[in-house]
């Protein structure tokens, strides 16, 4: 009979290596993160806690003893209690509802334009639409300023008052536009690059315009960048301050608190009432995250239904 050989040991099945993931996204994005975390974050949460404080004052009609103490909603109460505060709500609404549209019609339509076929001298174009961009938002204010006013305007300040109680809030938009158009003009035009030629050119065969291509293709296909724009535009008109911070010396339409951050540094840093400017700015800061979210689902359902 044959003898059946051995059978060899079983190896000892190898150890699974564990798969990690690349670290080269983590360390490039932790700069940004722990950026945000230092100067987003870290400060709202100290104004919430600011927010929550008052101070009291002891020692009868001369007030020689002041302590911190805890006012917990009361600071809230009366920032949403205060008709200023409403007031300035309003003209910065007003001012958005100015802005806001118009950024968006104007980088919309100046992309479109240096996306088209015909279009010459792009490079030229895209870098004078956005150098206003790179200008400090306080030193176009001052700019628009000497612009505005009579004694020195070259475009109609001595026929046109810029500064009136109704024209101030165009003129303050105007300057907040100029300011920021560039950059969301880049957005668009970056998105538009990304659409494959190959349907500009089919859509060219079969007969459609120059127009019928931006209209049913391209604003379709950059719906998610033009709701990226409206949330910035959002979000800019909510931090509105520059622009009518260095316009009120020269105006008396333009009051102390005409908008809400310029209420906030007013309470906080002219009114030494820190704690009810905390309280102001978190408010401001919520109604800034619940305009954030609202812009977001609005933009991704319009979005949703373009793509269909």
């Amino acid at each position: 009979m044959a003898t059946v050989p051995a059978a060899a040991p079983a190896r000892p099945a190898p150890a699974r290596r564990r798969r990690r993931g690349p670290i080269l996204p983590v360390v490039l994005v932790a700069p940004a993160v722990a950026l945000l975390l230092l100067f987003t974050f870290a400060p709202a949460v100290y104004a919430f806690v600011l927010s929550l404080l008052r101070v009291h004052v002891s020692g009868g009609l001369l007030g020689t003893s002041t302590e911190t103490v805890f006012a917990g909603v009361a600071n809230y109460a009366s920032t949403l209690a205060d008709p200023e505060f409403w007031a300035s709500l309003g003209r910065m609404l007003l001012v958005a509802s100015v802005g806001v549209p118009s950024v968006l019609i104007l980088a919309t339509l100046f992309a479109l334009c240096l996306d088209a076929n015909r279009a010459r001298l792009t490079g030229f174009s895209r870098l004078a639409i956005f150098l206003p961009y790179a200008v400090p938002g306080v030193i176009a204010s001052l700019l628009w300023g000497f612009l505005y006013l009579p004694a020195t305007s070259p475009i109609g300040g001595q026929f046109i008052d810029y500064f009136g109680n109704t024209t101030i809030f165009f003129a303050v938009a105007n300057v907040a536009i100029w300011g920021v158009l560039g950059f969301n003009m880049v957005v668009l035009y970056t998105a538009l690059q990304s659409i494959p030629r190959e349907l500009f050119d089919a859509a060219q065969i079969d007969g459609a315009s120059e127009l019928q291509i931006a209209v049913r293709i391209k604003l379709p296909m950059i719906a998610p960048a033009m709701t990226l724009v409206a949330l910035f535009s959002v979000i800019g008109a909510l931090q509105l301050f520059n622009e009518p911070t260095t316009l009120k010396p020269l105006t008396n339409a333009i009051s102390s608190t005409w908008v809400p951050l310029m209420r906030v540094y007013s309470d906080a840093f002219v009114n030494n009432d820190i704690y009810g400017g905390a309280a102001s700015a978190f408010t401001l800061l919520v109604m800034t995250v619940v305009a954030t979210v609202l812009v977001n689902v609005v933009g991704n359902r319009l979005s949703r239904r373009s793509a269909r």
